[in-house]
């Protein structure tokens, strides 16, 4: 299995980035981290404002994807993660939600043990290790890791995790893939600007997908589906992923426009995935009986779809 390694990074998605490798569709890799601060933070005294802040959220890749070409979809099954033995997490003023009435910064260090993150002595929180920032190069110039979009980036979603597979569009050829900024644990919102952040590695499977498109990213788990939008406003990014929803399976059900919606409003949930970055990412999840019912979107027909190799 090939590796890439985390002095292969780049911070911004771009079409111009050079691959640091080349696999064919249907490859499996894996991919090493950096934490988001690029371990910089190295114990409670790290002083925050001496760091290189241009040096955050670095992704490892480039991945070229062989046969991938703009309008199709890059599949990525996430097989694995494995993370190290210790986060970090930070306040600041002026960052996050509540940053404005924070005085002083602060780092903590919370170490990994017996499966839990260790927060203070009396305080342990279960594990739920997932994937900030994970796309392709965008349909346009180059867009800073920090800032998610259609192409991907720092989606902050917390579904994207271990037995998870992302659906990405693809805007040129080889997708040029690459992800970072792994946490141990992060609720939806990451209200902070930091989940515990932690350097790790992935496995991924990257398949190409042709015969269909789709103009954001979604997540399939066990539970369901969702489509994650990034847009100015939470409000916006919301609307959105519920209309993205709609015009997905209304081609793939016998159900009308208003019965459609009418289910989704019963049994579908609309859901934040982070409100700190510079867009705001929200989803719109449905529960995978109704998935199951209502007629799967092509992407999703396991063994059915068209794969470029």
């Amino acid at each position: 299995m090939q590796k890439v390694t985390k002095d292969h990074y780049f911070y911004a998605f771009s079409k111009e980035n050079q691959a640091s490798v080349k696999v064919e569709s249907g490859s499996s890799l894996t991919i090493e981290t950096y934490d988001c601060f690029k371990n910089q933070i190295t114990s409670e005294d790290t002083v925050l404002e001496a760091m290189d802040w241009d040096q955050i959220n670095p992704a490892t890749g480039a991945v070229y994807v062989k046969g991938a070409q703009p309008g199709d979809i890059l599949k990525v099954k996430i097989e694995k993660i494995e993370m190290g033995d210790r986060g970090v997490m930070m306040v600041e003023p002026g960052l996050g939600v509540v940053g404005h009435r924070i005085k002083e910064s602060e780092i903590k260090i919370i170490p990994i043990h017996n499966d839990k993150a260790v927060f203070n002595e009396d305080i342990s929180l279960p594990l739920n290790p997932m994937i900030g920032v994970i796309g392709v190069a965008p349909d346009d110039g180059a867009i800073s890791n920090g800032t998610p979009g259609p192409h991907g980036g720092n989606m902050d979603t917390k579904l994207i995790t271990e037995g998870s597979t992302l659906y990405l569009p693809v805007f040129h050829e080889g997708a040029l893939f690459g992800l970072g900024d792994l946490h141990a644990a992060m609720g939806d919102g990451e209200i902070s600007v930091s989940g515990i952040e932690i350097p790790g590695k992935v496995t991924v499977t990257l398949e190409v997908l042709i015969g269909s498109s789709i103009p954001y990213p979604f997540v399939e788990t066990d539970e369901g589906l969702a489509v994650i939008v990034s847009k100015e406003t939470v409000d916006e990014a919301a609307k959105s992923a519920v209309e993205i929803m709609v015009d997905t399976f209304l081609p793939q059900t016998n159900l009308t426009l208003n019965e459609l919606t009418m289910l989704f409003s019963a049994a579908g949930q609309s859901q934040i995935s982070q409100i700190v970055d510079p867009l705001m990412t929200a989803r719109f999840f449905v529960p995978r009986y109704i998935v199951d019912k209502v007629g799967k979107p092509g992407f999703l027909s396991s063994g059915d779809e068209e794969v470029r190799g």
